[in-house]
């Protein structure tokens, strides 16, 4: 997922396109970092579902700081964009890799390669779609400005993170009463 925008001017300097082009490359560099520190949280505290919803929520002020700080230099626009591909493509890579890994342990997938196939198949389809429909997206709702695009991204954010909430839930639940995660039993019941 290539980074939907990267701000025509930079400490009032205007960017040509060959410039915005290799600067927009910064959010993919963070997102590979961002996919790496997901898994290594992931295998680290064993709860994919954690993982991903924190780094959601944190892609939020992100993008909040990136629109409101990225243009004030060169420097603060690369850090930005990277700290931004790294948490929003962070829970991308996990959930698209792990989750179908996952599946591949199932005992009611076990011995069944085309029932393995077919739901890799359809989260990867899932992310294609939405990597296609995202600048398509965005391309109109820049029509209205720079901070409906922002706002377009923070929600589909939101929604991401909502549909998370029941499964974060249940993953929590599930290491509390492993034992795992004793820290949390006074907070989740």
């Amino acid at each position: 997922m290539n980074f939907l925008f990267v701000y025509e001017a930079v400490a009032g300097v205007h960017l040509s396109h060959k410039t915005a082009g290799i600067l927009s490359t910064i959010f993919d560099i963070g997102g590979v970092v961002g996919g790496i520190l997901a898994g290594y949280i992931s295998d680290l505290i064993d709860a994919r579902a954690v993982t991903s919803i924190v780094f959601l929520i944190s892609s939020i002020p992100a993008l909040v700081v990136y629109r409101l700080y990225g243009s004030i230099s060169m420097f603060s626009n690369v850090f930005l964009m990277f700290l931004s591909g790294l948490l929003v493509n962070g829970p991308y890579a996990l959930i698209t890799t792990a989750v179908a890994a996952d599946l591949g342990t199932q005992s009611s997938i076990k011995g069944n390669s085309r029932a393995l196939a077919t739901v890799s198949a359809i989260i990867d389809g899932t992310g294609s779609v939405g990597a296609a429909l995202g600048p398509v997206l965005a391309g109109y709702i820049s029509t209205r400005g720079w901070n409906s695009v922002f706002f377009m991204l923070i929600l589909s954010l939101s929604v991401a993170g909502l549909l998370l909430v029941r499964v974060v839930r249940n993953e929590i639940k599930e290491k509390v009463n492993e034992g795992k995660w004793l820290w949390f039993s006074g907070i989740v019941h």
